[in-house]
């Protein structure tokens, strides 16, 4: 019997793991919004594809101790899923991260935003065609609601910045990122899996490192990127455990106990967490329309993922 299609837990255990999953919902964004922090860093100091590469390499290293044993003793089970991993790791390691160092080289946080700012509608439209979701007309006026807020905090309270914008090769790379990180989410909610959600992010892991691999080295061949210092091996570091292991361990079980839908908008507090992120590691005090945004944003995630009881088809859990 496949892991993912176990019995229905107890109902105090299953409500125990929504809390959970609701509390993730507010901490994931600031393990991610990291990833802002570690992007701006990183130009002029590692190589994107490398970054890249050292994050999940080591991620996966961390993984291995409470996941190697389960690998190896249900192989047999695991490996018709192999391309599957493959695929899941070329979405969501590969693409979902060099590409995102790559564009954050070339293009603004504010073009960043905006793009990333269409991932939880888009996942949620998906979906609702794909995975049979369902959102109440309060979840989707919620979901409205914290996409205002985004958009809100990314113009700095000036819708007459969305004039100002200007798009470039940068934003085609965030772009691609942007539509794999959708892909990502809907497939690993849509294809079942037998094993649990810590190995098979390993082996999700592990076949995301054998994609980064090939690009990693034409990466170094063709343009060598500076000499690895203390300052690269740091942001591998902080890469490989704050939007690497622990944000994609915590999204993987949100995923499974409140559906994509609902897990998706996590990237909606990302720009108020970042705001405060850099006001804490760079100094940068937030301004009067982070406060305005989070305004917007911080009810509207609890409605937009506020599951109401007895809700015909909807398959959060």
């Amino acid at each position: 019997m496949r892991a993912d299609m176990h019995r229905p837990s107890p109902p105090r255990t299953a409500r125990r793991r929504q809390r959970l999953a609701q509390l993730l919902l507010w901490v994931t964004p600031a393990l991610w919004s990291s990833n802002y922090i570690i992007a701006r860093a990183s130009d002029g100091v590692i190589a994107p594809h490398a970054l890249a590469l050292g994050r999940w390499t080591l991620a996966l290293l961390l993984m291995l101790p409470l996941s190697a044993a389960v690998l190896v003793r249900d192989f047999a089970q695991w490996r018709r899923e192999w391309k599957q991993m493959l695929l899941l790791g070329a979405l969501g390691m590969w693409i979902c991260g060099a590409f995102v160092y790559e564009g954050a080289q070339s293009t603004s946080a504010v073009n960043i935003g905006l793009i990333y700012a269409a991932t939880p509608v888009a996942i949620a439209l998906v979906s609702t065609r794909l995975l049979h979701e369902h959102l109440s007309r309060g979840q989707q006026a919620g979901m409205a609601m914290a996409l205002a807020g985004v958009v809100f905090v990314i113009v700095r309270g000036d819708l007459g910045h969305l004039r100002s914008v200007r798009f470039s090769v940068g934003d085609l790379w965030i772009l691609v990122a942007a539509i794999s990180w959708v892909a990502y989410t809907v497939l690993l909610q849509r294809w079942p899996s037998v094993l649990g959600p810590g190995p098979r992010l390993a082996a999700i892991t592990l076949g995301g490192v054998l994609v980064l691999l090939p690009f990693a080295a034409l990466e170094a061949l063709r343009q060598p990127g500076p000499p690895l210092g203390a300052k690269a091996a740091w942001l591998v570091v902080l890469a490989a455990l704050l939007p690497g292991l622990l944000s994609y361990q915590a999204y993987a079980f949100m995923l499974r106990e409140l559906g994509a839908s609902r897990s998706s908008l996590v990237m909606y507090l990302s720009p108020v967490y970042a705001a405060f992120t850099a006001w804490w590691l760079l100094g940068e005090a937030p301004r009067w329309y982070h406060a305005v945004g989070a305004a917007l944003i911080l009810p509207a995630i609890y409605l937009a993922t506020h599951k109401p009881a007895a809700t015909p088809g909807d398959n959060g859990a």
